[in-house]
């Protein structure tokens, strides 16, 4: 190995400003001459735009989550695993690892998207296309 097969490695070290005139950001470091702007920190209201923290919607609380976090979504062609007249609920799906712990927690919603052949009976919520493949292979779905 020769010193110009090395990898170039290198990365962009940070702009050390007023570290003397041959550093090139010396003297004013950058700021020009005089005025308010060339003297200590400039605040982010400087150029009359809302700072940030006033851009952003009033939400109380730690942590500011939203209320009603959207449920995890279970495609139909996940629900194959299960066998015929099999009662599929959230202890089921758990069961089988197809949602985890954390996501029940927020709540569960089978898609349409795949096919399914066996009748299963589900107690869970479920979408309009994925009810009429369930009863169309001769399933129900209860309080969904």
């Amino acid at each position: 190995m020769k010193l110009h097969e090395l990898l170039k490695v290198k990365t962009n070290t940070k702009k050390r400003i007023g570290r003397g005139l041959g550093s090139g950001k010396g003297k004013t470091g950058g700021r020009g001459t005089k005025g308010q702007r060339a003297r200590g920190k400039i605040p982010m209201t400087f150029t009359g735009s809302l700072s940030l923290y006033k851009k952003l919607p009033l939400k109380r609380g730690k942590g500011n989550t939203k209320v009603s976090p959207k449920p995890k979504t279970v495609n139909l062609s996940k629900l194959s695993v299960f066998k015929t007249k099999t009662v599929v609920d959230m202890a089921k799906l758990l069961e089988a690892k197809i949602v985890s712990q954390k996501d029940a927690k927020k709540g569960v919603k089978i898609l349409g998207q795949g096919e399914i052949e066996s009748a299963l009976t589900i107690k869970l919520p479920v979408s309009v296309s994925a009810r009429q493949k369930i009863e169309k292979a001769g399933g129900q779905i209860e309080n969904g």
